[in-house]
């Protein structure tokens, strides 16, 4: 009887000798960056083959409750998928690092697009193409010396002129008041009214109805 109880006391601890020990829980912390040592913001942290993980925040930082030994896989869009595995006997219950991925630079085969079904139909519109002035050369036609006099003739006396012209005229009166009567043909006041009457056609003959 003796015999049988020490045979089992025996396998019992054999087998909880065999047992592997639970891996130590940590609270795994870091921080994602670029090469040039930027934030990677939104970086999917995933435990391989498990669905425990979380994602770093704008600034690129993650901190998540992990086992030693655990493989940690990092994505992110335009960057590169890495892993890395945590250590084992670790002297403390946390453990933090600074995880670099590396861009994913894809180039895209060249593409031309036309606006014609064939290279000969664009060839054709190309070269029977008349372009119109561009918008340089229509400032230019507008500044030019001869269409600015134009303009500036076309155009009526704005509130200043007009303000500045019957000051003009009150000032003359009181000048002279008393006095001899103006000579108009040594006056530029009055030549200025003569050319202005003479532009917009006073002095034109109307027509006998």
């Amino acid at each position: 009887m003796r015999s049988l109880l020490l045979l089992l006391i025996l396998a019992a601890t054999i087998t909880a000798s065999a047992q592997p020990a639970k891996p130590k829980l940590i609270q795994f912390s870091g921080v994602v960056v670029t090469d040039s040592l930027s934030p990677v913001p939104f970086t999917n942290i995933m435990v391989r083959n498990t669905y425990r993980g979380t994602m770093s925040d704008i600034y690129g930082y993650f901190s998540f409750v992990a086992q030693e030994g655990d493989s940690i896989l990092f994505s992110a869009v335009g960057f590169k998928r890495s892993q890395y595995v945590i250590p084992t006997d670790l002297p403390e219950n946390k453990y933090s690092m600074i995880h670099v991925l590396q861009l994913d630079t894809i180039l895209l085969a060249e593409q031309k697009v036309y606006p014609w079904p064939s290279r000969e139909q664009f060839r054709d519109a190309f070269l029977n193409l008349r372009l119109a002035d561009d918008d340089y050369q229509i400032a230019m036609n507008n500044l030019s010396p001869a269409e600015m006099v134009q303009r500036m003739e076309n155009l009526p006396p704005d509130a200043y002129q007009s303000f500045h012209y019957q000051m003009a005229m009150d000032q003359t009166k009181l000048y002279y008041s008393g006095g001899t009567p103006v000579i108009n043909l040594f006056n530029p006041i009055a030549w200025a009214q003569f050319l202005q009457a003479w532009q917009n056609g006073a002095f034109k003959k109307k027509d006998k109805k």
